[in-house]
């Protein structure tokens, strides 16, 4: 029988069907998507792999029972990407458990970019035994084995796993809510307890796939718990794109920021001082550029700049919030008379103070005070990075104290700044994500109302697209974050624009109204590169060490061709110098090609290299970073040419800090 025509004595047991484009359709009751692409064409069916019921991702074999809208995937939609990476992970165990008797599998979930699968396994998995897996599962997806899903009642599966002595998919069983179906999904002699969806066949995940590494795992993340062996893998609908993305991979090692910082004599970190930065010479100039930078746009934006404590008292922690929320996270010490300190993990508390000192009018607002707090967190030592994550860092900070019916203007306003300066860095794609009030919060809805509008409103009137993540803020209001895509098409989530209605309530900040009486401010927490070191790591990565000339710590460095015209360069570094400019002298014994080749690598962006022609001409040739050319001329014209770039990008008007 033809599915789109059913007849009337089956009309009781129909159901209709609305397919994305719009059309509606009458099946019989139980009909799978995987008929229904039949009953539209074969060559469908054969594209097929999963389906959205409802907005909910199926596999192809489930029965439809109700009225329903129905949108068939086929390989090269995006959502058919998780699905794949979700069959390799139990290809990959189904692979584990046909080579090695001893794995006992737990759990494997999609990630970025791939997928990964936790093993129980006394000895330790080599890359021998990845090669050989990895061997195993290409076999397994030319078998093109059925994958099925079947419902098992909630005692069989338990019987099934404790047979074969795997506690962790009990413990993992007993943690599924008793109402749920449980699903298990079979593919050859492997099954496993799984909410799906999952391609119908093996053969349908392809060949393009690796894996990546072995690395340690505790179970359920606990370090009290055991230790599992984790197996990461990376698998894509086609060659092409594998093989991009392992490209992708080969050129960000090339770019690490560890690797470059060394490379560029920028900083190191020693055990002495887990996570936190030791800055060289050249590391603390590029450091106080970008601060110097900074300090420039926000002072042209009408910021007060203060600088507050690092280690406070418990009790201001304590009625701040952070003592009940971040107490985990803080370094603490006590004095012999008893007192506690917390060494400061976040700005706002202590820059409230200042705000505080004196009684602030609606005249005065908004009040836009920064700082460039140094703050120290607790991070587990595993979870330590570079300087992508650290345990002490300088956040670029400010806190803007308005009226309700400012807060639009102000948020506009921070939005501009931020997408300014990161233009300033080379960033013209950013992302920006909303983020409305979550189930947990303080404030009342049309508080929440106000505030969600405002922030909206601010990026709406800048014509601004943006995505939204639904319960995604703060307890205590509402939240921009604003994405880099970098020069590899990575994502680092940096600046955030938070509305705080909780902490100039718990620290008693007032302004004195139009009325005469005392309110709380709105409080705007903003910070545009977020950290310091954090940036100066994107930075780095973004540009492959290659930094802007303006932001570079070293301009030039000028390098003799022999001892004998170590004078010469003398004079040239000096006259360099009086133009502003970081300049180092090579001086060393050593052949000129040398010299270029290790300058070359330390990423120097200009090497002025002198000799007996450029002393007897008064001038001096210039070698760029990335170039093989050379360009003579005379020393002042250089210097000059030199000069205008490293400037900063150019300053806009000063706004001015009225009080009244």
């Amino acid at each position: 029988m033809n599915r789109l025509s059913v007849s009337a004595a089956e009309q009781s047991e129909a159901i209709a069907v609305t397919l994305a484009d719009g059309t509606r359709h009458s099946f019989s009751q139980g009909i799978t998507p995987l008929e229904v692409a039949k009953s539209i064409s074969t060559s469908l069916q054969r594209r097929c792999r999963a389906a959205r019921v409802d907005d909910q991702l199926t596999d192809l074999s489930i029965s439809l029972q109700h009225d329903c809208h129905l949108q068939l995937l086929t390989a090269d939609d995006e959502s058919c990407l998780e699905i794949l990476r979700h069959d390799m992970a139990h290809i990959m165990a189904q692979a584990v458990m046909e080579l090695y008797d001893d794995a006992s599998p737990t759990i494997g979930p999609v990630i970025a970019d791939g997928f990964y699968y936790d093993f129980a396994r006394e000895e330790a998995f080599t890359p021998q035994d990845l090669e050989r897996i990895e061997k195993r599962m290409h076999d397994i997806v030319k078998r093109n084995d059925t994958i099925s899903r079947e419902e098992w009642r909630r005692e069989d599966i338990r019987r099934f796993y404790h047979e074969r002595g795997n506690s962790y998919k009990v413990e993992i069983l007993d943690a599924i809510p008793s109402e749920e179906s449980l699903l298990m999904y079979r593919q050859g002699d492997f099954i496993d307890l799984c909410r799906g969806p999952h391609f119908a066949t093996t053969g349908h995940s392809g060949h393009a796939f690796k894996l990546m590494k072995v690395a340690g795992a505790y179970w359920r993340g606990d370090s009290t718990r055991p230790m599992l062996q984790r197996i990461y893998g990376t698998a894509w609908h086609q060659q092409k794109d594998l093989d991009a993305y392992l490209h992708r991979l080969e050129e960000a090692a090339r770019r690490d920021h560890r690797l470059l910082g060394r490379q560029m004599k920028l900083f190191h970190f020693q055990e002495e001082a887990p996570g936190a930065v030791f800055w060289h010479d050249r590391g603390s100039r590029l450091f106080r550029t970008l601060i110097s930078y900074l300090r420039r746009r926000q002072t042209e934006a009408g910021y007060e700049e203060i600088n507050t404590p690092e280690v406070l008292d418990r009790s201001l922690w304590e009625a701040s919030g952070h003592w009940e929320t971040f107490r985990e996270h803080m370094f603490t010490t006590e004095t012999e008379d008893g007192r506690i300190f917390a060494v400061k993990p976040m700005n706002c508390p202590g820059g409230m103070q200042v705000y505080r000192q004196g009684m602030v009018s609606y005249r005065d607002l908004p009040r836009r005070i920064a700082e460039f707090g140094k703050v120290h967190r607790y991070e587990p030592s595993g979870a330590l990075h570079g300087l992508m994550r650290v345990r002490a860092f300088t956040q670029d900070d400010a806190h803007i104290y308005c009226t309700f019916e400012q807060m639009q203007e102000e948020c506009r306003k921070v939005i501009e700044l931020t997408l300014s300066i990161y233009k300033d860095f080379g960033f013209e794609n950013v992302l920006i994500k909303f983020a409305d009030r979550p189930a947990k919060r303080i404030g009342d809805d049309a508080s929440w109302d106000l505030l969600e509008q405002s922030l909206q409103s601010s990026l709406q009137s800048l014509d601004l697209s943006y995505d939204v993540n639904h319960g995604e803020g703060a307890f205590y209001g509402p939240k921009i974050e604003f994405v880099l895509l970098d020069s590899l098409g990575r994502h680092w989530q940096c600046g955030t624009l938070q509305v705080d209605m909780s902490l100039p309530q718990r620290l008693h900040a007032h302004y004195v109204g139009t009325d005469g009486e005392k309110h709380h401010p709105v409080m705007l927490h903003r910070a545009l590169f977020g950290s310091l070191e954090r940036f100066i790591g994107i930075i780095l990565e973004h540009y492959g060490g290659h930094l802007p000339f303006w932001l570079s710590p070293c301009h030039v460095v000028v390098a003799s061709v022999t001892n004998d015209y170590d004078d010469y360069a003398t004079r040239v570094s000096e006259v360099f110098a009086s133009h502003h400019l970081f300049v180092e002298q090579d001086a060393r014994s050593e052949k000129i090609s040398y010299k270029i080749r290790e300058h070359s690598h330390e990423k120097s962006p200009v090497i002025a290299i002198v000799g007996g022609n450029e002393e007897r001409d008064g001038s001096v040739t210039l070698r760029r970073l990335g170039g093989s050319a050379q360009q003579t001329l005379p020393l002042e014209q250089a210097a000059i040419l030199l000069s205008q770039e490293s400037q900063m990008p150019a300053p806009r008007a000063m706004s001015i800090v009225q009080r009244r």
